[in-house]
């Protein structure tokens, strides 16, 4: 199976720096909408049997143009949402910022124990993260190619996590882009393979507003 997963557009969020991970969330801006119609017409020959997104706004706004010229029903996903913000939903302080990577950094050494200040552990995270993904592979064959549309700390931490060939070290010395691409190969039984890691935002780099604070979007 091939698994494309896709972060999210510009949201507001991410243009002020604020950490906002509780549903709905915030939309996306107007640079964010632009980037959507630009994915849709990037992945224009890309195969694409089913494509699913998480339970926030951002993310069904940003699958919405792709999944339209695909002819496709978007599906929701309950567990790949982005790392819940808990104590420190809202803010855009950097001591915020820092309290709330530094359990998440911990779950790449390995502490899955440690804990994100009112909110949960890595244990969570990645459990909730592989049901939906071993949802995704129970309903497609494994020659099937899936988009998943979803969020820059989720995806990094999942991949750092449970990839074969790239480690949490990787994962937070490279950015994500709002709409950057990571192509993931396997099964949820035999392991996951990263394909392709694209850091940029897949319409272009004049679709990328290098001056927003994006904080969970750049190096960790």
């Amino acid at each position: 199976m091939r698994l494309l997963l896709i972060r999210h557009a510009q949201s507001h969020a991410n243009a002020s720096g604020e950490l906002s991970t509780a549903a709905p969330g915030p939309d996306l801006t107007d640079l964010g909408r632009e980037q959507a119609e630009a994915l849709a017409e990037a992945l224009r020959q890309e195969p694409l049997d089913a494509l699913y997104a998480s339970t926030l706004a951002r993310t069904h706004q940003t699958a919405a143009p792709l999944a339209r010229e695909r002819g496709l029903e978007l599906g929701l996903l309950d567990g790949v949402h982005e790392i819940e913000a808990g104590d420190l939903e809202g803010t855009a302080d950097e001591e915020s910022l820092r309290a709330y990577l530094t359990p998440v950094l911990k779950w790449g050494a390995g502490d899955l124990g440690a804990r994100v200040p009112g909110a949960f552990d890595g244990e969570h995270f990645l459990s909730r993260f592989d049901r939906s993904v071993a949802e995704v592979a129970a309903r497609h064959g494994e020659a099937s190619t899936v988009g998943i549309v979803s969020h820059a700390g989720s995806i990094r931490v999942w991949i750092g996590g449970r990839t074969t060939n790239l480690d949490p070290a990787f994962t937070s010395s490279h950015s994500l882009d709002n709409t950057g691409l990571i192509v993931v190969v396997g099964t949820p039984e035999s392991g996951w393979r990263v394909e392709s890691w694209m850091g940029e935002p897949i319409g272009g780099e004049s679709l990328e507003d290098r001056r927003a604070p994006d904080p969970l979007g750049h190096v960790l």
